[in-house]
Order: C-alpha cells, then structure tokens, then sequence
C-alpha cells in the first residue's frame, strides 16, 4: 500500500460513507480503485471524486450529471470544459430546486388553512370525548 491510498475501511471512515456506497460507485465506474487481490486501495484522486460524487448527490444532481463532470476533468489542470459543465448543470438544479420550494410552500399554506378550518370541529371533538 502506498503512503497516499486508503482502503475500503479509511475511505468509509474518511468520508462517513458505506462499503457497500462505496462499491456502489465503484460499479458505476465512477470510482477506480487501484486492486491487490480482494483489497481496494483508494487514491488520491479517488478521494477528489468521492468528494464531488458526495457534494453533486447532496445538490441532488442525478449519477449521470456527476459522471459528465468527473469525465471532464482534465489532467493538465485545465478544466473549463468541467467548471462551465458544472456551472450550466448547477444553473438548472437550482432553477428545479426553487421551482420545488414553491410548489412547496404553496402546499405548506394550504395545509395550514385545512388545518384552521378543521380547528373547531377537532376542539368539538375533543370537549365530547372529556
């Protein structure tokens, strides 16, 4: 094992993630291990792209928009392609999210004016069962 890679178990307590989160990913190709027989040792750029995997599934971008931006990652330490892929997929989560938080804010004002409505009858109820 090198000084720079974790294994399985680091990885997981690195990052409070599973094993089974991190095989997960690893079958999506989204992670690359380096293999010595049953072990997995993780490196360096592993750990960058937990990270990100981590960061765009909290944002709640789907597994297909963090593959799009992990594979343009440039090793040359150009990576405009990936930010301004990032940037545009950020622009259209957030406009979703938003979008969310209104239908959601609708449906949190609504149930609120069922819930007064129904305050009277519930009192009634609860005075008849005393």
């Amino acid at each position: 094992m090198t000084e720079n890679s974790l294994t399985i178990r680091q990885m997981c307590d690195a990052f409070e993630v599973t094993p089974r989160t991190l095989r997960f990913y690893e079958s999506k190709e989204l992670l690359s291990p380096i293999r010595q027989g049953t072990r997995r040792l993780f490196t360096r750029r592993d750990r960058a792209r937990l990270k990100l995997i981590l960061r765009g599934k909290r944002f709640g971008f789907s597994l297909e928009d963090i593959r799009q931006i992990l594979d343009l990652y440039d090793e040359d330490g150009s990576n405009e392609a990936q930010a301004l892929k990032t940037y545009e997929l950020a622009q259209a989560r957030l406009a979703q999210m938003e979008a969310q938080r209104a239908e959601l804010d609708v449906a949190i004002t609504e149930l609120r004016n069922e819930l007064k409505a129904s305050e009277p009858m519930i009192a009634g109820y609860r005075r008849a069962a005393e």
